[in-house]
């Protein structure tokens, strides 16, 4: 049996030299740092820390509850929020919690819809439904790629929802939380902001204040613009203790046991470079985005809402149908080392996921890789290559690599000294 596990070592060799001579752009995706990863590889690994701090159901968990405890508090200092829980596992592990805190089947929601760029857990079909709750949707501005703000005020009065959904897997602009704060106060619903995409941006103070507009609990994943190990994570102020322990009940017993405390420690590292690197990281991923954006736009890419700059985070969204499609370019791009992923535009329904009209990018890990606005110049050339002037993937691959060697090392992250390290 030996030789199963000799073959899945070398495929992980495989991918991570892959990696190293691609342009990865999936917006959903980063780089974890070495000291952050160095705890991924620790013996908390092997641990099982069942339960609140200070009361586990199993021994042997000191260290670990002192790891917790900073990490939470490390969290909390970040975020300027009175509550932090970094057990959940993922994002959408996150948002099963929430729902199972202020959610059910006698509860209603409103949300964006999963055409309108938001999180398929968000949807009937995702983690809502299984909570047994039918979403009602936003009316959607296509040319702001945002919420309609009147039609989302009539929405909110009409269905007077439990729960207010914000946020999105195609997150260009923020929602307008401050032009609907008078009508959450009026229809008494609690606010929810699913942060994943943007979570980085946040902490770094570079997108919008969601606390200071509304939100009474944000979620994310940890591993998108927050480049921590994959993970998840609810942040509050909440009203009451009450509150507080539907809280942490939605997460344990709710929606998980043990919580792997080896990411929990990655993502303290990550949390606590992000302290001191991700101001500059933030601004850097944004401004690099927009340039991507422009230097697209002037190879003839439709990238929406030239208008409006394109976007105010990490995220693109270019619509290629007029050159083949989002699933046939993806993959044509993938051959050339450029790794991103096929998107539903807001003008397709949800049966056009596996053929949609668009890609979406993201500059984030680039950022990390420590590019700047004068580099997306040259991915946008390799990407409109592959995309507009149909050229042969493979000899586009070798371009690719040979612009990825000048950048082989971490950036915005802790190491002797330095602001970036070896890959």
């Amino acid at each position: 049996m030996k030789e199963h596990a000799e073959f899945i070592r070398e495929q992980s060799k495989k991918h991570t030299e892959w990696f190293s001579k691609s342009l990865p752009m999936i917006a959903s995706e980063n780089i974890i740092s070495p000291a952050a990863r160095e705890m991924m590889l620790s013996d908390f690994q092997d641990k099982y820390a069942e339960g609140p701090v200070g009361d586990r159901y199993y021994e042997g968990n000191k260290y670990v509850d002192n790891v917790e405890e900073r990490v939470k508090k490390l969290a909390r200092d970040l975020f300027g929020v009175e509550y932090a829980d970094v057990r959940p596992l993922s994002g959408t592990n996150a948002n099963q919690a929430v729902l199972m805190a202020f959610g059910g089947p006698d509860k209603k929601i409103t949300a964006t819809d999963v055409s309108d760029g938001a999180h398929i857990s968000s949807a009937k079909f995702g983690s809502v439904g299984f909570r047994g709750m039918e979403p009602e949707t936003y009316p959607f501005d296509v040319g702001e790629m945002n919420l309609d703000v009147e039609g989302t005020k009539k929405l909110i009065r009409d269905v007077e929802p439990d729960i207010a959904l914000f946020g999105r897997s195609v997150f260009l602009f923020p929602p307008p939380l401050n032009e609907l704060k008078d009508v959450f106060e009026e229809v008494g619903c609690k606010v929810w902001y699913d942060g994943a995409h943007v979570l980085g941006l946040i902490a770094a103070g570079k997108f919008q204040k969601p606390f200071e507009e509304g939100v009474d609990v944000m979620t994310g994943s940890t591993h998108k613009t927050l480049p921590g190990p994959q993970k998840g994570i609810v942040l509050a102020n909440p009203d009451d203790e009450e509150e507080e322990e539907r809280l942490s009940a939605g997460v344990f017993p709710g929606v998980l046991s043990n919580h792997h405390m080896h990411a929990v420690a990655a993502l303290g590292v990550a949390l606590a470079e992000h302290r001191k690197f991700g101001e500059e990281y933030a601004e850097q991923t944004v401004k690099n985005a927009k340039a991507l954006g422009e230097a697209l736009h002037k190879r003839g890419i439709k990238v929406l809402c030239e208008n409006k700059g394109f976007t105010k985070s990490h995220t693109l969204a270019v619509d290629v149908e007029e050159h083949g499609g989002g699933e046939t370019l993806a993959k044509a791009l993938e051959k050339a080392n450029i790794i991103t992923n096929k998107n539903l535009m807001p003008w397709d329904d949800v049966e056009s996921a596996k053929e949609p009209s668009g890609l979406r990018f993201g500059s984030q890990a680039l950022t990390r890789l420590g590019m700047k606005e004068s580099h997306m110049d040259e991915v946008a050339e390799l990407i409109k290559r592959v995309v507009v002037d149909g050229q042969r993937p493979g000899k586009v691959k070798e371009d690719v690599e040979e612009f990825r060697k000048n950048f082989q090392k971490i950036h915005y992250c802790f190491g002797k000294e330095k602001k970036h390290i070896d890959i």
